[in-house]
Formats: structure tokens, sequence, C-alpha cells
């Protein structure tokens, strides 16, 4: 299908973008081939996406061709693995697996997106990363004009990211799981979700408690998409939570220990390297940002402080001035440097 001036605020969780000049939409992967080989012949500026669950569009639309990935199918291969095509909708995919005792992404319910995008932002949730379980991308090479296998070494995956993030060199076709084949989830590692369960981390449950219990927690926090709530009209988790180097780290906790008082401390989970992971939200509230902390016509969701939300009538420059209001204030307070996780297009913080 081949349309122009399309608005793309209909596409995106956001609600907000302004119109794609060519929108296109591919449900097959020689249509999306395609559709991406002409844009390039043209040299036309080209963004190509799935679900729009991670986007942040400009007001002023986007001027090239948009693609909208709509392929579907799936492709179980012997050995546990499964080849899910980029179009297919990420949680039904994540239903059947626990459906079908396959084991490796159901902490990752209720995500919003498409498969396209996993690999890509390397999404996890709960103590899961879809890194876990990719074995093989499959993707057209806009550089080479050819369709290309990674494996997962290749992938060059990390926190919240890939060889394909920041990078339009790439359009993801399909991506291959490997999954295991009981009726038990893998160990639960994250210490919200094995309390829910009523378990110790590194405990198994079977996988439909694990699911369940994660769409509970996503629900509570306005994480799972629902049109009568404003609170899912975001883009998720806004800033990733930083990783830092020992003297980044250091410098913190001394931030925290003038600001809050020496005895207060803050979350931090071990990383390699000697680096420390700790809680972005944990510092956005600190800083002074609670939950329902409105700019306007927009706001930090009443749920979770991480996700920034749309509830109605907004634009996406009312959405950047309460991202830039919100990390520098995390920044002054803190010394800590917040990164978006969404996709930019055609924007800056």
């Amino acid at each position: 299908m081949l349309a122009e001036q399309v608005d793309l605020a209909g596409y995106t969780t956001l609600r907000l973008g302004g119109p794609a000049r060519r929108f296109v939409e591919a449900v097959t992967q020689d249509e999306l081939i395609e559709a991406v080989r002409t844009a390039d012949r043209r040299a036309e500026p080209l963004l190509v996406f799935g679900g729009g669950s991670n986007l942040v569009v400009s007001d002023d639309g986007f001027t090239g061709t948009v693609v909208h990935v709509a392929t579907r199918g799936a492709e179980v291969i012997p050995g546990g693995r499964v080849r899910v095509q980029a179009g297919e909708d990420w949680d039904p995919f994540v239903a059947r697996c626990v459906q079908d005792g396959l084991a490796g992404v159901e902490c990752l319910s209720g995500i919003p997106g498409r498969i396209g995008a996993t690999p890509i932002q390397n999404v996890g949730a709960y103590g899961q990363d879809v890194s876990e379980t990719i074995t093989q991308v499959r993707a057209y090479d806009r550089k080479t004009g050819e369709i290309v296998t990674l494996d997962h070494h290749a992938c060059a995956f990390t926190y919240r990211g890939s060889l394909f993030k920041g990078s339009d060199r790439y359009v993801v076709l399909d991506v291959t799981y490997a999954l295991e084949a009981v009726k038990e989830s893998r160990p639960i590692r994250y210490a919200e979700l094995a309390r829910v369960l009523g378990v110790a981390v590194g405990e198994r449950v079977p996988l439909e408690d694990a699911r369940a219990a994660v769409l509970g927690l996503r629900r509570g926090k306005g994480m799972v998409l629902d049109p009568a709530d404003p609170d899912t009209r975001s883009a998720g988790s806004f800033f990733t939570n930083p990783i830092l180097e020992p003297s980044a780290l250091a410098a913190l906790e001394r931030s925290v220990a003038e600001r809050l008082g020496p005895d207060v401390a803050f979350p931090r989970y071990p990383e390699t390297g000697g680096r420390t992971k700790t809680s972005a939200a944990w510092l956005i509230d600190r800083a002074g940002f609670a939950k329902g902390y409105a700019r306007g016509p927009v706001r930090i969701s009443t749920k979770h402080t991480l996700a920034l939300t749309n509830p109605d009538g907004a634009r996406t420059e009312d959405l950047l001035a309460l991202a830039r209001e919100v990390r520098d204030g995390v920044r002054e307070a803190f010394g800590v440097e917040l990164v978006n996780e969404p996709v930019f297009v055609g924007v800056s913080l």
C-alpha cells in the first residue's frame, strides 16, 4: 500500500508526530525490500518502523519515505528455535511461546511493539533480555544491497543496544529465537517479580505464572497498552538506567550524601567491567519529579516515574520540553546524564 501525507501520530503509542510525505505498508519481505530499495534509488530519507511503541516523531513529520513493517508469519525450527517475521506483534508471540511450553521470553510479556524492534533495542524487562535467546537476525543490508544473516555475536548486543541501534544500514527481516522446551520459566532474576511470585530469586515457576505476574506488574505501572488509560499513551521507559564507571559512581555517592543525607542508599546493581547500574526512576523521583508531575499538556505517568505521557492534545515539542526538564534536573541534582531510550525522528534532546 502506498499513500501520501499519512499522519504518523496514529501509528505511535504516544499519539504524537506529523505527516509522512510518502507512506508504504509492506506485508511481505519482498515488498519491504523493494520499498527500501526504491527510497534509496531516489536518495530519499527513509524511516522503517513497526509498532511505533518506541518512537518520538517530530511535529513536522517525515519528509521522505516511511515504511511500515507488517510482515507476518512464524516458523518452528528443530531444536527449540522459532524464526519470526519482523512485522509480527511481540506480545502475542510471547503468549504463544508460553502456551506451547517454550521458555526464555516469558518475563518480556506485555511489551508493545513488533518482533523487528527487539534486536535493535535489545528489549528487556524483569531480568530478561532478548539477546539471551536471539541466535540470528536476517536483514537487508542497504550498503551492499544484499540479504545478510547475522549471528548472535555479530549483533553486538549491549544494554538496550545492538549493532542495529543508531544505524540505518540494516533493515530487520526476521529474527530467530532459541527457546527452552520446558513448562517452567527461566530462573527468576528480578527481585520485585520474585516477591510477587512468592519465590526466591533464582527459582523457576510455571510459565503461565511468570507471564501473569509480569502482566500484573506492568499494568500497575501503566505499561500495558489500554485505550482507557492515558498513562499508557507513552513510549515506555523514556530514559535508560545509567551504567556508571567507578569514578562516576563515587561522584553519585557524594551527591546523594550531600543532597539527601549520608545514610540514604540508592539502588545499585553490579555490571561487567567493574561498572554499576543504578535506577533512573529513583534519580528522577529524588530530583523532584514525582509520578504525575506535569508540564502543560504532558506529564510523568501517575504509575511509573520513567514514562512520559501524552494524556491528550499535546505536541511532540511539549513532550521534549518535559524530558529536557527532567534530564537537566537530574544532572543538576546528582551529576548523572540521563539518556533517552526511545528512537528520535527529526528531534533531539
